[in-house]
């Protein structure tokens, strides 16, 4: 996630929500390919995890990236922790523990993915390297305990941390020492997104163990093929896991609004703060239940 946006429109009702993943369905020929694609920055010299501040840390990072690309800066109570491509074409961002994210571009191929991907990683060279900086592509941080990893200062990851202990006992490990490439696919009907859907959920073991890449954890081979998937066997069940709803036969956008609406909620932004909304789920929050806070 790159930018949190705000919506003034008030919401009058769950079809709204409908009608707004409806509004997704897209014609075969306007299909794209979007990815996010995750690292972990060290340094060279000594293999430390790469702060947020000081002349080499993240924010240095960002800042000779926005020079270099001229994309348009994301900030967070006055501080740099992203870019956008002015026109939509991407972006750079932040997770929790420094991992560097591009939010790809929507493509028309996964060949054009690659080109994207291989460019962006020219370019974060360019810029890393000089301050001895490179970048490691695993499922899970190797070396680093909770402890070592820095934080990044966003407010969305403030609010998260605080409220992962709650609702599991490894969703601290999955913010701030996992990465990923997550593939984002466009449908053009509410038939072809319940296909998607379901094919997508039933390849995840699958691609869990094709592409398991995460066997060390602080320095030491942890047992496993793949600790990325066992952390996400304990992050947070509410919100993740294997959504057994998807896979009836008349699974529709409306099954899953009503699914969200009882999800706990993160946060809401107002006047460019961001409030902690973790006691409620979003069917509250419409029924008012924050009103007066």
């Amino acid at each position: 996630m790159a930018r949190d946006t705000t919506d003034t429109q008030p919401i009058e009702g769950t079809d709204e929500l409908v009608g707004y993943l409806a509004a997704g369905n897209k014609p075969r020929d306007k299909w794209r390919i979007g990815t996010e694609h995750e690292k972990f920055p060290f340094y060279v010299d000594g293999h430390a995890p790469v702060p947020y501040g000081g002349e080499r840390g993240i924010r240095a990072i960002l800042e000779g990236m926005q020079q270099k690309l001229g994309w348009d800066p994301i900030m967070d109570a006055g501080r740099i922790i992203g870019l956008v491509e002015p026109t939509g074409q991407g972006a750079i961002s932040l997770e929790p523990g420094g991992q560097f994210e591009l939010s790809g571009a929507p493509l028309e191929s996964i060949h054009q993915t690659c080109r994207e991907g291989n460019a962006h990683l020219a370019q974060v060279r360019e810029i890393a390297e000089p301050l001895g900086i490179r970048f490691l592509g695993l499922g899970g941080s190797p070396k680093w305990s909770l402890a070592d990893t820095p934080k990044m200062p966003k407010s969305r990851y403030e609010i998260m941390t605080r409220y992962m202990p709650k609702v599991g006992t490894k969703g601290l490990d999955m913010m701030y020492r996992t990465c990923t490439i997550q593939v984002n696919l466009d449908f053009e009907s509410e038939t072809d997104m319940r296909r998607k859907m379901q094919v997508s959920l039933k390849l995840q073991p699958l691609s869990t163990a094709l592409f398991a890449n995460s066997p060390f954890t602080e320095s030491r081979p942890n047992g496993l093929q793949s600790w990325r998937g066992d952390i996400w066997r304990d992050t947070d069940n509410q919100r993740s896991g294997m959504l057994e709803f998807c896979f009836s036969p008349d699974f529709g956008f409306a099954d899953y609004v009503e699914w969200a609406l009882d999800v706990p909620m993160y946060f809401v932004i107002r006047d460019g703060q961001y409030h902690d909304m973790t006691r409620y789920t979003f069917r509250q929050f419409m029924a008012g239940a924050a009103r007066n806070e």
